[in-house]
């Protein structure tokens, strides 16, 4: 994605203000999606060690960043990119019963990433894992759950509105879902990127389920990493996979806006299938792994929720810069700084 500059575009909020609102969005938000799905709050790590398999690869392909530890004898940690593994460990490790689970600030390191409005070195996101039996396997209770995230949004939304009614709420009162497979043979000709953009323009809000697996033409919509969602199974719908992305419309940058990405999470079964899928069955003799074959990890569905990302768009800014201090390449800052987007 390269820069978007929007035309005529006007600060709705100066940047001391913008910060109030930052802690007021994210203060009420964690509340309500704490008391939706039965979550509290846990510590999480900002690096692990490496070789564990407890870092995740999102798409499979991101490099993580590494360092040696002079105190384990220059033993190799790196930051993490996420913490679903991590997560899933950690809901074992509590004993937390089916229907509870946990949630985390999470802090990462990007290396790879390309910048733009949407993407920073930079990323913090409300990390969540549930607990949960292994008859919830499935796309309603995926739903159900998409549902609750999805209704603690607006909420937050409209507390947003109540302290700034300059800042007219957006999202339509009902999400959207639909799979992967359908958005494909609904815009064949289009890029995945914007098929998304067209059904989010439609709807306002979509779930796309189905993210990982082989669609019709023989490619995935998106990456994902074998070892946390299950995008292999199928939901019952016909299609596979049993995750998705929360994707809106942001009228601001005219264009999707991906909000969350979750998942029920792998079952020892789709776990060694998807590793085979993705040709590296090697990582079933990591730790993490080796304990979840072995059905010593539980069921669980999780996700992550983009903190900034939620700001930008609740607070209808322009670039993910302006709610969150990071590094830019100077001919952005400029860019924006001539457009009247101004970057912490």
């Amino acid at each position: 994605m390269s820069l978007i500059i929007p035309q005529n575009y006007k600060l709705k909020l100066l940047p001391e203000t913008t910060e109030i609102a930052i802690k007021m969005i994210k203060k009420d938000f964690q509340k309500k999606l704490s008391e939706a799905l039965g979550l509290r709050r846990v510590t999480a790590p900002l690096f692990v060690l490496s070789g564990t398999g407890l870092n995740d690869d999102l798409n499979g392909v991101e490099r993580a960043v590494s360092f040696p530890v002079k105190a384990l004898n220059e033993r190799k940690a790196e930051v993490v990119h996420s913490l679903a593994k991590w997560k899933r460990a950690k809901l074992g490790a509590y004993d937390i019963a089916p229907g509870y689970g946990i949630y985390t600030d999470m802090n990462a390191i990007r290396a790879d990433e390309e910048l733009d409005n949407l993407h920073s070195l930079y990323v913090d996101q409300w990390d969540w894992e549930k607990t949960i039996r292994e008859e919830d396997r499935n796309l309603e209770y995926l739903k159900d759950t998409v549902r609750k995230i999805y209704q603690a949004m607006r909420e937050t939304e409209k507390k947003v509105f109540e302290r700034f009614p300059h800042i007219t709420p957006r999202l339509p009162e009902q999400i959207t879902f639909i799979h992967s497979e359908d958005l494909r043979q609904m815009y064949p000709d289009l890029t995945p990127t914007q098929r998304e953009s067209e059904i989010t323009k439609k709807y306002g809000a979509v779930f796309l389920i189905g993210i990982g697996a082989p669609l019709g033409d023989g490619k995935p919509h998106d990456g994902r990493a074998p070892d946390y969602d299950d995008w292999i199974s199928d939901n019952g719908e016909g299609y596979k996979g049993l995750n998705g992305d929360i994707l809106v419309w942001d009228s601001v940058l005219g264009r999707s806006f991906e909000l969350s990405s979750m998942g029920i999470r792998v079952s020892p079964e789709s776990l060694m299938t998807q590793l085979q899928l993705r040709g590296c069955p090697e990582r079933s003799e990591l730790n993490f792994h080796k304990r979840l074959l072995n059905h010593q990890l539980p069921f669980s569905i999780g996700g992550g929720i983009g903190q900034s990302r939620l700001c930008m768009f609740l607070l209808q800014k322009a670039h993910i810069g302006e709610v969150q201090a990071s590094i830019w390449p100077d001919e952005q800052i400029e860019t924006c700084k001539k457009a009247g987007i101004i970057l912490m």
